[in-house]
């Protein structure tokens, strides 16, 4: 039996609106990577394409473009927590499972809903928990712990919706988003699972299953995690696996066993310890980086890299 081949992939992190840096970005792959190998590589997206930057209408544009312009490569468009939440604003999530309404959802958090100042025009009543708090207009205007100013939501929903044109909370937007980037929203996964994958280790190279989702996975039933994140279960107001903190930075004990690489951006960090990649350098600031990691190399490549070229 052949041993597997070994394979490009590049994992990019949270874009956030800025369309210059992701084109700079995937300029830097393209001339970092050996050009037989980037035209058939996998590219995985790990989410949040929105908010906080100014373009994101241009970056759906650039990402929906992709697969026509790199027909041979593969990509994959994983949902993050900013995402989904855009998402459920134009009601394009999957209905619960069980039949219940998304309003079921609200009650657990209905404590935040004044401060965090929950959508309440047209369409609310039928609306994912996450939509109305993207959408919604926060009471208090500074983020103490990014020392930035809110725009908008406490998600910094404001530029997207400028980007298309309305203003932030505003109904229209429903009609303004084009339905291209509808559909492409509606189509995003919650987590990619793929197996032989190539990683650069201290004992060599190994040949891995890799598992990207958004932020990361809780300890405990990893099988029943990946069922709800595959089947995109929306009956969870809040899903740990694209929105959680320091509940999902560890790779959980079942899956040390046989070495799964866990991917993931969110965390507005570049972490790389071992099998546990976390991609998010820029997390949505200006100031800072749109990064991406290769595999097998674990090479990380920058927006702000200085290529010949």
């Amino acid at each position: 039996m052949s041993e597997p081949e070994s394979r490009v992939i590049c994992c990019i992190g949270d874009i956030h609106g800025f369309i210059t840096k992701l084109q700079n970005l995937w300029s830097n792959l393209e001339h970092s990577i050996d050009p037989s190998h980037f035209q058939t590589a996998t590219i995985i997206f790990l989410g949040d394409y929105c908010d906080r930057g100014p373009h994101t209408r241009e970056v759906l544009d650039f990402l929906i473009a992709l697969p026509s312009r790199y027909p041979n490569q593969r990509h994959v468009f994983l949902s993050g927590n900013h995402d989904f939440a855009f998402a459920a604003f134009l009601h394009l999530l999957p209905p619960p499972p069980d039949g219940s309404e998304f309003s079921e959802g609200w009650k657990e958090f209905e404590a935040s809903e004044y401060r965090e100042g929950w959508f309440k025009g047209d369409g609310f009543e039928k609306m994912h928990l996450q939509g109305r708090r993207w959408s919604g207009t926060i009471k208090d205007r500074f983020n103490h712990a990014k020392g930035t100013d809110y725009q908008g939501s406490i998600y910094d929903a404001g530029p997207t919706f400028e980007s298309y044109g309305v203003p932030h909370g505003s109904a229209d937007l429903v009609k303004a988003v084009p339905d291209e980037h509808k559909k492409f929203l509606a189509d995003l996964v919650w987590v990619h699972e793929e197996d032989n994958v190539f990683i650069n280790t201290d004992d060599g190279v190994k040949c891995c299953k890799l598992i990207a989702v958004h932020a990361g996975l809780e300890k405990g039933d990893v099988n029943e995690q990946l069922k709800c994140l595959k089947v995109r279960d929306t009956r969870i107001p809040k899903v740990q696996a694209l929105s959680g903190r320091k509940n999902v930075w560890d790779i959980p004990e079942e899956l040390r066993a046989s070495p799964t690489i866990i991917v993931s951006g969110h965390h507005a960090k570049l972490h790389i310890d071992g099998y546990r990649l976390i991609i998010d350098e820029g997390g949505g600031f200006k100031d800072k980086p749109v990064a991406a990691v290769v595999l097998p190399s674990k090479k990380i490549i920058r927006d702000t890299d200085v290529l010949e070229k």
